[in-house]
């Protein structure tokens, strides 16, 4: 999912962020550095609803709920981003796509994990990415209960808390730690329990725990060596997977294959993983 173009007058990023952070980074890292502080602003917010989660609706299925605190989440965040890089794209979760009037666009995730913070438990995330003619060029995604806060810039690379980060060296699948996640629909969830079938006994153990931002950024750190899922939303990933891609992982997108598949891992095991999975198609 791409913020939608339109035929105003491009504004150069570096007018709209200069002034912000000076001359001395990169349009790109301006955006990184607003991604950040919109994302910690949400989820400071989200932060004080824990415990107290209420549901306002539900999406694609009964079990695909939205909570007021998703809909709170992204009003902040729209708000935020607008006031900071005004007539941007964006597109979010919760409320419709906004056009822009410049090249800067924001992919925004209010709360990745929504069921997770439903239900009270501590596997919740924000993710808000930053794109320049269509492309995801910087992200951020918070840990809202860890307190992580992980940020890439392409060609830059990736931290947690403003250090550096790196995937994990695992060289062997049978070695690897591998996040996954589920559809809501139950014929997707049919297809997926077949490759979980395929998956575990080749691999060291998997782990479901209900954020892809927050899976793509643990491969990104090392704390697992390998994610994938199928059917996921551009806000899922946007900035989860520039974050792998910056840390040395190996990432590949729904995108570029027909299988609507993300996965992210350790150089040396992706290909063994990616034909493990492979029957998603």
């Amino acid at each position: 999912m791409t913020p939608a173009s339109t035929d105003a007058p491009a504004l150069a990023p570096n007018d709209l962020v200069a002034d912000m952070f000076g001359d001395s980074i990169s349009p790109a890292r301006h955006l990184e550095h607003v991604a950040r502080d919109v994302a910690m602003l949400a989820a400071q917010l989200v932060r004080g609803s824990v415990g107290a989660a209420s549901a306002a609706a539900t999406k694609s299925t009964s079990t695909d709920v939205v909570t007021h605190t998703d809909l709170a989440s992204e009003r902040l965040i729209r708000a935020e981003l607008f006031a900071r890089c005004p007539g941007s794209a964006i597109v979010g979760e919760e409320y419709d796509d906004t056009s822009g009037e410049n090249e800067v666009g924001w992919i925004v995730d209010p709360i990745d994990g929504t069921v997770n913070f439903l239900y009270d438990l501590p596997v919740v995330s924000v993710s808000i990415a930053a794109t320049m003619g269509g492309r995801v060029v910087s992200g951020a995604v918070v840990d809202i209960l860890r307190g992580d806060v992980f940020t890439a810039t392409l060609g830059e690379g990736a931290r947690r808390d403003d250090g550096p980060i790196s995937a994990a060296p695992t060289t062997q699948l049978d070695q690897a730690l591998v996040g996954t996640g589920f559809a809501y629909d139950s014929e997707t969830r049919a297809s997926e329990s077949r490759v979980l079938n395929r998956v575990l006994p080749v691999c060291r153990d998997i782990r479901c725990m209900g954020s892809a931002a927050l899976n793509l950024c643990w491969v990104a750190c090392g704390r697992l060596d390998a994610f994938y899922e199928r059917a996921i939303k551009t806000y899922d990933y946007a900035a989860g997977a520039l974050i792998a891609v910056e840390a040395g992982a190996t990432v590949e997108l729904p995108t570029s294959n027909a299988s609507d598949l993300t996965i992210a891992s350790a150089p040396e095991i992706f290909d063994q993983l990616r034909r493990t999975v492979d029957d998603f198609s």
